[in-house]
């Protein structure tokens, strides 16, 4: 209950203290990007209910002669980079947080497709509400591996406190600043996850 609270105190105030730099941040998003300015996907929250999240848009729409969209690499623009690298494209998630939806601290919602091919230790992740940054983030963010990103998110599951959130976010402040883990090596952003070895071996 204490968080919950935190979570709508803190989320509500910075919702007003930083809308001239979602203003701002809208307005460059449309120049460089276009319609739409928000990029809205379906994720999965606590105990993997569904919520719609929102954050800026950092990619074009651009697809192949078939429709299908063309890989992130493609898409991403210098301009969403930026965007991506200051951590701006995060900011509409503090709505989510008001709502309900998500936590200013806890595991990064991932994809729908993924639920499938979580092990019962990883789809624990989903036990506390996803957050906008987690301790996963302060520890490597997109330059580790799904494996080690995981072991972290369910670290947080089993040892959350508020004096471990209140670190977390100070160390989230620092590393936006200093722009650390924002991509895996040799990828826009994070390569997807197809599963576990255990994981594979289970399904096969």
């Amino acid at each position: 209950m204490l968080k919950r609270l935190i979570d709508i105190t803190a989320s509500s105030a910075a919702l007003v203290v930083l809308s001239p730099v979602l203003a701002a941040t809208a307005y460059k998003v449309k120049k460089n990007l276009g319609s739409p300015v928000l990029f809205k996907q379906t994720r999965p929250g606590l105990d993997g209910q569904p919520f719609e999240m929102i954050k800026f848009r950092t990619m074009k729409d651009s697809t192949d002669k078939d429709g299908n969209l063309l890989p992130d690499s493609e898409r991403l623009t210098p301009f969403g980079q930026k965007l991506r690298s200051t951590s701006l494209d995060e900011l509409p998630e503090l709505w989510n947080v008001l709502k309900g939806d998500m936590s200013l601290v806890g595991p990064r919602p991932l994809l729908m497709e993924y639920l499938p091919l979580y092990n019962s230790e990883q789809a624990r992740r989903h036990k506390v509400r996803p957050g906008v940054t987690g301790y996963a983030q302060v520890n490597g963010r997109n330059a580790i591996s799904w494996e080690d990103k995981f072991a972290l998110d369910t670290w947080y599951v089993d040892n959350q406190s508020l004096w471990l959130d209140i670190k977390i976010l100070a160390k989230t402040v620092k590393q936006v600043l200093i722009k650390d883990g924002i991509s895996a090596e040799g990828e826009a952003t994070m390569s997807k996850f197809t599963g576990t070895a255990a994981t594979n071996e289970l399904a096969q």
